[in-house]
């Protein structure tokens, strides 16, 4: 069967030849382990339980995981040891299952999640996304996904099509995040008893504070792009209120490919970070994260070496 699992609609035949995500049909990733640095009601202490794959559909010319999202990193796995990773990263403590760019692999993880759901996987499953889906891709995976972790990268056709070669990005995200709150609505934590219930049953011992349910969504504010990050909040606030959590980031970090970009070759300034957060609060925002301005690090760039569980 052909390929049109994403908006790209590339409808090749991944057993031969490869798309816009450079990805054959068998799984690829490049690092899975205890990942300390999403939102604090994500990573906790312990940790999120984090699968990187490789390849994407978005490949954003700024990328910060470049080597990956051009699958020229990673390895193959088949879906027995995608599923065997889950559940030792469930045993290592992990607060929940991170699935990190899986669109491309979104069939085969659904494989790998039953699979691991009838060996004992008990811990949230958390699919981080760009958002760059298909309603019907995002639709199969109804009742596997607790937390939908998804980016919201801009309003602007402009800036998506330049930066993302992705001009309808915002319609498609739109409906994608639509799709993901019919799913999940409104946050859900792990009350003290669901906490302790796990830890008899299954010797499970998640966090106090770790989202059980619901939806983070992530906006990266990008230099120059002010206006387009107001946008972005604005939308998200109106359509959705208190209902998502809304994580205004400010990690972006210039790297090799876009050193002579005439925009993006540096990084936001404070000035410009706190424009949007003082328009966030002026809108209401009250359920969102920020960030201070020393994140913006390559050291904050996990090292893809294979090491670990993979």
């Amino acid at each position: 069967m052909n390929c049109n699992i994403c908006p790209r609609g590339c409808n090749i035949n991944r057993k031969t030849n490869t798309g816009f995500c450079k990805s054959s049909d068998q799984i690829r990733a490049a690092r899975a382990a205890l990942h300390f640095w999403e939102e604090p009601c994500i990573s906790g202490s312990n940790g999120s339980g984090a699968i990187f794959f490789s390849g994407c559909n978005m490949r954003c010319i700024f990328c910060q995981n470049y080597n990956i999202a051009a699958n020229t990193d990673g390895i193959e796995i088949s879906v027995e040891k995608l599923s065997e990773i889950m559940l030792t990263l469930q045993a290592q403590g992990a607060n929940n299952i991170n699935l990190v760019t899986p669109t491309h692999f979104t069939y085969e993880i659904i494989k790998a999640l039953e699979l691991a759901k009838n060996k004992g996987l008990v811990i949230p499953i958390v699919y981080n996304t760009s958002s760059y889906e298909k309603v019907e891709t995002l639709k199969d995976l109804d009742g596997l996904v607790d937390v939908y972790l998804p980016d919201f990268k801009y309003v602007s056709h402009e800036l998506s099509k330049e930066y993302s070669n992705a001009p309808d990005y915002f319609e498609v995200a739109s409906a994608a995040l639509a799709e993901m709150y019919r799913q999940r609505k409104a946050p859900v934590f792990f009350t003290d008893e669901e906490r302790e219930s796990l830890k008899k049953a299954h010797n499970v011992n998640i966090e106090d504070g770790i989202l059980k349910s619901g939806i983070v969504v992530r906006h990266l504010c990008l230099p120059g792009s002010t206006k387009d990050s107001k946008a972005v909040i604005k939308y998200l606030y109106e359509k959705y209120g208190d209902n998502i959590f809304i994580s205004i980031m400010n990690q972006y970090t210039p790297l090799k490919q876009v050193e002579n970009h005439p925009k993006l070759h540096r990084k936001v300034t404070k000035r410009e970070y706190d424009s949007v957060i003082d328009y966030a609060l002026d809108l209401g925002l009250t359920k969102g994260f920020t960030q201070d301005g020393s994140v913006a690090s390559e050291s904050f760039i996990p090292e893809f070496d294979y090491r670990g569980i993979l």
